[in-house]
């Protein structure tokens, strides 16, 4: 029996080459040993509160770039969050054995709380300082209780499906983490062997991580600096020729600034291996030239992502495809979740008497 692997993508937008190559491409391969359900997290989108058109249109995006970018209905399943309800009654059923201060201790939430808050971080506050603040706030900005319990339904994602590994990146770890606790929490207290314990998946690989184009950090749609796998042939070319490098190097074999790894490290992603090298060469022996480096760059992006968006745009019009995979998808998803949530109610006494 293969191994059951759960991930998924919140609907916030389309998504980008970080999530590519951070998830896409390596789902493609799963799919092929693994039990694979691939799911758009509309549910968890709800948190920041978007807009309801907005909504709908974003998980269409989503679902057909999963399906533009390799991931195929016929090898895994793919289903959005909410066309399972049994997500949301397990979501509920497993709160009452989760506890309010080891979510408000974890590090997103306090993270994302600031933000909604408009709280700056405070290297000087402590955690009971910062908690404090998110309780004291006044009504009119508030935290609301889908983030603070925002692990409990991840985990809901994983443990309904019975999943043996997830692939997570290192900002969800803790969240994985925190699964683990609430399976073996769940199977303690009730002296049952339910739920598995997850374990991350990363095909053995260091983890991906995808810079921007704003010479620091990784890509991400909140920080305005991605190149997005639909983005079309001069919006991509733009973006690569405006992303940030630096004077360029003053004298032979200094280091390579972090603007610059940056563009590497993309390179490295999306270039031939001679090419990459080329242009390490070049910086090291103060050759370098960063409008050709970007135009080439941008050139192998492009062989990257121009067949994605071919295939997205086909799929994205095509409303009866799209109909019949998720339709598909809910079905074999609702399958598995309804034969555990009935395992839940029994165990937990919540028994019908008709």
């Amino acid at each position: 029996m293969k191994e059951v692997v759960v991930s998924g993508i919140r609907s916030t937008g389309n998504l980008h080459l970080g999530n590519y190559y951070g998830a896409l491409s390596k789902f493609v391969k799963m799919q092929e040993d693994y039990d694979c359900l691939f799911f758009i997290a509309d549910l968890h989108a709800l948190t920041t509160h978007p807009d309801p058109k907005l909504l709908h249109s974003n998980v269409k995006d989503i679902l057909a770039e999963y399906l533009a970018s390799g991931i195929d209905p016929e090898k895994a399943t793919i289903f959005v969050q909410s066309d399972v309800p049994e997500i949301p009654e397990l979501y509920l059923l497993l709160n009452m054995h989760v506890g309010i201060g080891e979510l408000m201790r974890t590090a997103s939430f306090k993270d994302k709380a600031r933000k909604q808050l408009g709280i700056k971080t405070d290297a000087t506050k402590d955690d009971d300082d910062i908690e404090r603040q998110i309780i004291g706030t006044d009504s009119n900005k508030r935290v609301n209780a889908g983030l603070l319990t925002y692990p409990t339904l991840m985990a809901v994602d994983i443990l309904i499906q019975k999943a043996n590994k997830v692939p997570v990146g290192k900002d969800q770890e803790q969240h994985l983490e925190l699964t683990r606790r609430f399976a073996r929490r769940f199977n303690s207290f009730y002296g049952v062997d339910l739920f598995p314990e997850p374990t991350n998946f990363n095909f053995g690989d260091h983890a991906v991580k995808v810079p921007g184009l704003d010479g620091s950090g990784k890509m991400g749609k909140s920080e305005g600096n991605c190149i997005y796998l639909v983005d079309d042939e001069k919006t991509l070319r733009k973006k690569v020729m405006r992303a940030v490098t630096d004077q360029g190097p003053a004298e032979p074999n200094q280091p390579i600034s972090q603007p610059v790894q940056n563009l590497l490290t993309l390179m490295e992603l999306t270039s031939a291996p001679e090419v990459v090298e080329h242009y390490r060469n070049a910086y090291a022996d103060c050759s370098i030239r960063y409008g050709d480096m970007k135009k080439q760059l941008a050139e192998d992006i492009l062989k990257v992502t121009t067949p994605i968006r071919e295939r997205y745009l086909d799929i994205r019009n095509d409303d009866a495809f799209i109909s019949r995979v998720v339709k598909a998808g809910a079905e074999k998803a609702r399958e598995r979740a309804a034969k555990t949530l009935a395992e839940v109610r029994q165990i937990m006494g919540i028994t019908k008497f008709y």
